[in-house]
């Protein structure tokens, strides 16, 4: 062959990759092999052929002349099927539809044809000519239907499978002759007899009647008295060793319940009909290989418009529904009836699915004139799990259509009834009390409530606006059912529970929190300043399921990506940096997710230059991250909040502001009762005692130490003293808490911050110099933790103690270390 390169050359495009397939005896493709396909001159074969070069040794896997009158079939944009001579169908699956469309262009070019064909012949060619004598005859003979014929009429059936000329012809025949029903009394014979091998001969004639795909033929099938024998002959699948037992679970096992009764014998027969049509579809007929699937779309059309016909009788009997509705939220109905009741709705929704849009608006709309979302609320606050799933179902179906319809009726109701009984909040408490392992519910249910949620979704009409009513009702009357396992589980300064399920579902609540971060505007930033939700979410950074602290960090960036300064002085005036600088040195050196996405957060407040948080942690957290040099957002971080302050207008007040954040007041060793007492009630500003004595050596070279304006010290100390008594009511026997961790800091090393859990592996390192890990915060007071620093240089050693209530140690370390003086302690730690 002269002159034949492969897309110019490469053996290697992907464009023109392709597997040869071939047909065999039992109508299933063979696989012949991956190559590269060409199109090109051959001299052998006088005429432009298709040639594939196998990928692994470039072998010919294929030599095919075009043929001028071959009938080439392209299907799904990547395959190119014909028949190469008779009983002998060759197929190209291409790897993408640009290099199928290519060689069909080549096809096309050799037979005058229009590229945009799905076939280049009418479907009489060449070989079937031959394969007729008589072209004129009318039709196609049928070996009369007997039993010894069976093998006969088999051979003609798979035959006439690749044409469809010969199919249009043996489906004619077998429409014209009453065909099907002959065959199925030779079915009764065959079973009578035992007779295997003609069972299997007409499994594979009923088989391929449906290949047939011809609507006609289906309802000779489908009809009461031929269904059940159809799906008899298909029970003998030549290819299992032991026949399916189909009929018998038709017949004993599906039981058809009325759950109301049904008046009209026509609708009756329609539900049995499509029930086993759909048990045919499903279950007999075995899954149709990729070239096959298209031939039994007739059939799927056939269940379509069965269930079309089903639902709409159905809404037309008011009496049916009516009855419905009552049975199911009347109390009186027992358990197992409701169940059923229940079920049969949701089948009912299921079905409405396959109707047109104008249809399944009045499908909606007589559902909701019939009043089925007070119906669902009456059943999803009922014991029985299984009638809660399926009304959880049938919600979703509402949801999914009209989400206003659901919002309106929710918003009406709750002007009559409390809070716990809403139909929202049921659907929260379903979700959170799922108790699949997974979850599966849940996530469903999740998903229904962030469309209820979404503003995309919601109308606005000239007098009033849906967002503002909903929003303003949900945030009011479910946000708290929501938030309650989120805000139960962080109490501490870890999660009191933390098992896979339940870091499951706070991950699902934090999900949809982030999207109400993204989506609600004010109404969620209320809610997260007033309640201090950020806080709380904070703590899951101390899950042992990183899944659930990598999303309380995603919620934590989604705030810092609003950029919004209410959030920025709510984070710096709780310190709500500290749990995420706590969580990457907890992480240590490991490059994973977590390390990554707490840069990102910080790389963000740089690139963005957000002033106020540039100041808030480098002021307060440089210390701890100054050695983190494999990124430089740390150093970039410290270099923007340096430009900053030399930008500023009046350097003396600004120093003023800069007073301790910098450097605490070290003082001497004191038991940790007295130091905590003198934090609370001494002012930063006016030490008589002369008790802060900064050590000359730990004395900053070239800042000075300025007090802090008044008036945020004066807030501070009001905060103080509120928290003090918080913080009593909490303590334990000993009367306080024990401190949670320290930062330390030696020169050699990287800084480290761990949470302590004994006295043997508190951090701390001899003669480590510097000053203390979190230099900046004074007044690091949140909601519901007080501060207290206990710092001390004896022994070399600089430790921070922060949040008393963050307490993880086991009990008997706790009052061993209470009593020690801090002196002591220290030598303790770093011995």
């Amino acid at each position: 062959s002269g002159g034949c390169g492969v897309a110019g050359g490469r053996m290697t495009d992907t464009r023109r990759r392709v597997k040869v397939y071939t047909l065999n005896e039992d109508r299933q493709w063979d696989d012949r092999g991956t190559g590269h396909v060409s199109s090109c001159y051959v001299e052998r074969l006088k005429g432009m052929s298709l040639l594939v070069r196998a990928e692994s040794d470039g072998s010919l896997l294929l030599e095919s002349k075009i043929n001028p009158n071959t009938a080439y079939q392209k299907q799904q944009d990547t395959l190119i099927v014909w028949s190469e001579a008779e009983n002998y169908d060759l197929a190209l699956s291409f790897q993408e539809k640009a290099g199928c469309d290519e060689i069909w262009e080549k096809i096309c070019q050799v037979q005058g044809k229009d590229p945009s064909v799905d076939i280049t012949q009418d479907l009489v060619d060449e070989s079937e000519e031959e394969r007729f004598d008589d072209m004129s005859s009318p039709g196609l003979e049928l070996p009369s239907c007997e039993l010894s014929r069976l093998e006969e009429i088999a051979e003609l059936v798979a035959s006439s499978l690749p044409s469809p000329l010969r199919r249009e012809k043996l489906a004619l025949a077998l429409e014209n002759e009453g065909y099907i029903k002959k065959l199925l009394e030779i079915f009764h014979v065959c079973e009578d007899l035992e007779n295997i091998e003609g069972l299997h001969h007409l499994y594979e004639i009923i088989k391929g009647i449906f290949l047939l795909n011809r609507t006609a033929l289906f309802e000779v099938m489908f009809s009461e008295e031929c269904i059940m024998d159809v799906i008899g002959c298909l029970e003998y699948d030549p290819s299992l060793s032991q026949s399916r037992k189909h009929r018998e679970f038709l017949t004993k096992t599906a039981k058809f319940k009325e759950v109301i009764p049904i008046s009209d014998p026509e609708l009756k027969q329609k539900i049995h009909q499509t029930y086993r049509v759909q048990y045919i579809q499903d279950m007999v007929l075995p899954t149709p290989s990729v070239f096959e699937e298209n031939m039994l779309s007739t059939l799927h059309s056939f269940i379509f418009f069965n269930k079309v016909e089903i639902v709409g009788m159905l809404q037309e009997d008011e009496k049916f529904l009516t009855d419905l509705f009552a049975q199911l939220t009347d109390e009186a109905t027992d358990e197992e009836k409701r169940q059923e009741l229940v079920n049969f709705l949701k089948e009912f929704c299921a079905f409405s699915q396959t109707l047109q849009p104008q249809n399944r608006d009045a499908f909606f709309k007589t559902l909701s004139n019939m009043g089925i979302l007070p119906a669902l609320e009456v059943i999803l606050g009922m014991d029985d799990a299984q009638v809660r799933s399926a009304a959880t179902d049938i919600f979703s179906y509402l949801v999914e259509y009209n989400p206003s319809m659901v919002r309106e009726f929710v918003m009406q109701e709750a002007q009559q009834n409390d809070d716990d009984i809403l139909l929202i909040n049921l659907i929260i408490e379903h979700m959170i009390c799922d108790t699949d392992p997974e979850l599966g519910g849940a996530v469903l249910l999740m998903g229904l409530l962030r469309t209820l949620v979404d503003p995309e979704n919601m109308l606005a009409t000239a007098n009033k606006t849906e967002k503002t009513e909903f929003l303003g009702f949900f945030y009011k009357h479910c946000m708290h059912v929501l938030t309650a396992p989120l805000l139960a589980n962080t109490t501490e300064d870890k999660p009191s529970k933390d098992d896979f399920q339940t870091a499951q579902l706070l991950a699902l609540i934090l999900e949809l929190l982030t999207f109400c971060v993204e989506h609600h505007t004010y109404h969620i930033k209320n809610y997260i300043i007033n309640k201090d939700i950020l806080r709380r979410v904070l703590v899951l950074m101390a899950s042992k399921h990183a899944f659930l602290a990598l999303c309380a960090l995603r919620f934590k960036r989604k705030i810092i990506g609003l950029k919004d300064e209410f959030y920025n002085r709510y984070i710096m005036k709780s310190f709500l940096f500290e749990p995420v600088v706590k969580a990457f040195l907890n992480n240590g050196s490991r490059y994973n997710l977590m390390n990554s996405a707490i840069i990102e957060m910080f790389e963000f407040i740089r690139v963005e230059d957000i002033k106020s948080l540039t100041a808030h942690v480098i002021e307060n957290y440089w210390k701890a991250l100054e050695d983190v040099d494999y990124v430089q957002t740390f150093k970039g971080l410290k270099l923007r909040f340096e430009q900053q302050r030399e930008r500023q207008d009046n350097p003396k007040l600004d120093s003023m502001r800069s007073i301790l954040r910098n450097h605490r007041y070290r003082r001497d060793a004191r038991t940790l009762e007295d130091e905590e007492e003198m934090w609370f009630n001494t002012d930063e500003d006016d030490m008589e005692d002369g008790e802060a004595v900064v050590p000359p050596s730990d004395k900053p070279k070239n800042d000075e130490d300025i007090m802090d304006p008044i008036s945020k010290f004066m807030e501070r100390k009001k905060l103080k003293e509120s928290e003090e008594k918080e913080v009593l009511l909490k303590t334990n026997l000993s009367g306080r808490q024990s401190p949670s961790f320290k930062l330390s800091f030696s020169s050699g090393t990287k800084s480290n911050l761990t949470s302590q859990s004994s006295a043997s592996n508190l951090p701390g390192s001899p003669g480590s110099p510097g000053s203390p890990g979190s230099p900046g915060s004074p007044g690091s007071v949140s909601k519901s933790t007080s501060q207290m620093a206990a710092i001390t240089t004896k022994g070399g050693l600089v430790g921070l103690v922060d949040y008393p209530d963050d307490d993880e140690e086991d009990d008997e370390d706790e009052d061993k270390e209470e009593t020690l003086p801090l002196s002591k302690k220290a030598k303790l730690e770093s011995s």
